[in-house]
Formats: structure tokens, C-alpha cells, sequence
């Protein structure tokens, strides 16, 4: 007995093409298993994540951070960033500073083996997105943030927390 395939459906013709829908679930997981790739990469060759390199990275292009400020700049949780940090301070890659008479404020500094780091490493892969979309146009860019929108509603993660 021969199974049969589920219909997709769209508005005009009652079916997508088969062809297109299987195009855009290659062209997803290529861009998940790209991320991943890179991630194994970073991590084989420099002992780190992208999280981690993404806090090197503010911190080496703005100066000692509060994990807050650091947080803004990786747009990601600050509850994140304190995994982070306690993991690249392990790495004696930052270290946490108390400057200040309330023993709560913190501040997050590179390193001498953190400023190196941060010079050698390859650029985090959310450069490598921004460098790519400087070269299309402002009609490209929402085409795509319009496409994305529509993909994660079709997806339901909207409402999920990225980090």
C-alpha cells in the first residue's frame, strides 16, 4: 500500500508546489546547521562560544561594561551574560572588578589574554549578517524581516526568548 504524501496548502491553487516548501525547509536547516558549524569551528579552534566571543567582543570595543551594559550589546539576557562571564573568567579571560563602594556594582574587564583574543579571533557570525546586509537595500532588507516575521508566526516562536 503506497502512502501518500500530506497536501500543502495555499490560498490560490489549494497546494504549494512541493518543490518551493522542501526549498525553504533545505534553506532553514542550512542556515541552522551554518550557525552550528561555525560554533564548532570557534569552539575547536579558540576554546570558546559565540556567546563568549560576542562579550570579548563588547568589551574589547567599548571599554570595562556592567554585565547589564554587556547584556545590551550581545542582545541577550544579563541573567546569560552571568553564565558567560562566570565561564570566560574560568578561561582567566575577564575578570570581575568591584570599583566601587557598593560591593554589588561590578564591572567586566578584558583580560591581557582576553584583549588577545578578542584581536585574533574571526568576527562573531551576526557581523558576518550585518556585513551582508549593508549590500542589499533598504527594499531588500524589509522583504527579509518581512519573510522572517511571517516564517516564525507560521512556526509559533514568536513568543520565545532568544539568546
Amino acid at each position: 500500500m503506497k502512502t501518500q504524501r500530506p497536501t500543502l496548502l495555499n490560498e490560490q491553487s489549494n497546494e504549494i508546489p512541493y518543490a518551493q516548501t522542501k526549498e525553504i525547509i533545505f534553506l532553514v536547516r542550512k542556515l541552522i546547521q551554518g550557525a552550528e558549524f561555525y560554533t564548532k569551528e570557534l569552539n575547536k579552534k579558540y576554546a570558546i562560544s559565540s556567546a563568549q566571543l560576542n562579550c570579548l567582543l563588547a568589551l574589547h570595543d567599548n571599554g570595562p561594561l556592567p554585565p547589564s551594559r554587556i547584556a545590551k550589546h550581545m542582545m541577550v539576557k544579563s541573567s546569560t551574560v552571568t553564565g558567560v562571564v562566570d565561564r570566560l573568567e574560568k578561561k582567566k579571560l575577564v575578570a570581575r572588578v568591584r570599583n566601587s563602594p557598593d560591593r554589588r556594582v561590578i564591572t567586566i574587564e578584558l583580560t591581557e589574554a582576553g584583549k588577545q583574543l578578542a584581536e585574533n579571533a574571526p568576527p562573531p557570525i551576526q557581523q558576518r549578517v550585518i556585513d551582508g546586509l549593508k549590500e542589499l537595500s533598504s527594499h531588500e532588507i524589509e522583504q527579509i524581516v518581512r519573510s522572517l516575521h511571517r516564517l516564525t508566526d507560521l512556526l509559533d516562536v514568536q513568543g520565545l526568548d532568544v539568546e
